[in-house]
């Protein structure tokens, strides 16, 4: 006689009010994420606060809660947003060519995406969030922006693990993109910064 399978507890069916309320929730949220970042674009981060963000909307400030912990998870998921228009612009413009050419479109790409988000970029890099970086609690988006640095982190030994050097490359660009954006470089030198840290990372080890 065939044993019976044993069945853990099916998982019900969601309804269609269900699915509506779920579908309603996630808009509420990104149009919490959205404004918030709108906001930080025009005034800055300073003034994104949970009591202007439910004027902005036209929500109380408990249904903002009941989505959010508070400001700094309303951050992290702008940056989640951004990491993911990071990664997907450092993916479209690498393209073809030397390994030389797609570390420039790498470089560009990063450096532009820099300067035309600055707000965006603050809430991936500078503000405080619980964003993890560098664990195996990292969200996805994390994870895809690194890996699209990666993708032209320059040759190092082999003893070298290629995270060290992704992180690296990492900082290097992050450096020029926060110096850059402050006037601390002058403008008129950036493509011949940007033409010696291609020439030092295509350089073979001595």
């Amino acid at each position: 006689m065939t044993p019976s399978r044993a069945t853990g507890p099916r998982t019900p069916t969601p309804t269609p009010a269900r699915l509506r309320r779920d579908r309603e929730r996630a808009e509420r949220a990104a149009l919490i994420v959205r404004t918030a970042r709108e906001i930080a674009g025009a005034d800055g981060w300073d003034a994104v606060t949970t009591r202007r963000l439910a004027d902005t909307i036209g929500y109380s400030q408990p249904v903002l809660y009941s989505h959010f912990a508070g400001r700094d998870a309303i951050v992290a998921a702008v940056a989640e947003d951004g990491f993911v228009e990071l990664a997907t612009a450092l993916r479209n413009t690498a393209g073809s060519g030397t390994a030389v050419d797609r570390a420039r479109a790498v470089a560009t790409a990063y450096l532009d995406f820099a300067r035309e988000h600055p707000a965006l970029y603050d809430a991936m890099f500078t503000l405080t969030t619980s964003l993890a970086f560098g664990t195996d609690e990292s969200p996805r988006a994390l994870v895809d922006a690194f890996d699209a640095v990666g993708a032209v982190r320059p040759a190092h030994p082999d003893d070298v693990p290629d995270d060290a050097a992704t992180e690296l490359t990492w900082s290097i660009l992050h450096g020029l993109a926060l110096l850059e954006r402050s006037g601390r470089l002058r403008p008129a030198l950036k493509e011949a910064r940007l033409a010696l840290l291609l020439d030092l990372w295509g350089r073979p080890r001595p």
